[in-house]
């Protein structure tokens, strides 16, 4: 029997796109916009940030130096962090299941765009009964590092969580803990899917085209 439910936050609770941020910055600096977006998300300076072991003044000298930006902290900050849409179908579904089981969000994340998703998704995170945020952690996904923190959190066996995520080695990495999974598609497949599982959702909340 299922208990706790593991929700990843981006592409599944919310979306993102980091060409936004790309697109916005790409006048400012010399290199190519697959340099930057690798540079700005791809590389060790980001896994350093979304682990925690620089802060948010650090990564942005870094990346001012690196990619040799002309620009101010506050446009960096607003084309770095104004990425999110809300994605109401799996929004909506969060209050219910929460009255059922326990919630866990599992992100890989910063401090800067945190602030933000805490902002945009105040009520959907107030739903929440846990927060494992790779930042606090010190490990992103699909580090065991980072499993072992959740399951702390669950309150549950393994064999007793169910986790969502968009990428398949997230969840491969999860399945490996002894957890359930299920890759992210969209919120009709992620519906049908918890049937499979038993999970308790009214047909009432199944609102995919919202």
């Amino acid at each position: 029997m299922i208990r706790t439910l593991v929700f990843d936050f981006g592409n599944v609770i919310g979306r993102f796109d980091h060409s936004r941020t790309v697109a916005r910055l790409a006048s400012r600096s010399p290199l190519a916009p697959t340099e930057l977006a690798l540079m700005l998300f791809g590389s060790p300076l980001n896994d350093d940030y979304e682990t925690g072991r620089i802060s948010t003044r650090q990564y942005l000298d870094a990346i001012r130096s690196n990619a040799r930006l002309d620009c101010t902290d506050e446009e960096f900050h607003h084309a770095f962090v104004d990425i999110f849409q809300h994605h109401p179908p799996i929004e909506a579904v969060i209050p219910h299941l929460a009255q059922r089981y326990r919630l866990v969000l599992a992100s890989n994340t910063n401090p800067a765009h945190f602030e933000t998703i805490a902002s945009m998704f105040r009520e959907t995170l107030s739903h929440m009964h846990a927060l494992a945020l790779s930042h606090q952690v010190g490990h992103r996904k699909p580090h065991a590092g980072f499993y072992a923190a959740v399951q702390e959190l669950a309150h549950a066996n393994p064999q007793e969580c169910l986790f969502i995520d968009d990428l398949p080695t997230n969840v491969a990495a999860a399945e490996a803990h002894g957890w359930h999974g299920i890759v992210f598609v969209d919120p009709q497949d992620l519906f049908d899917r918890f049937d499979s599982y038993g999970i308790d959702l009214p047909l009432s909340a199944r609102n995919v085209s919202a």
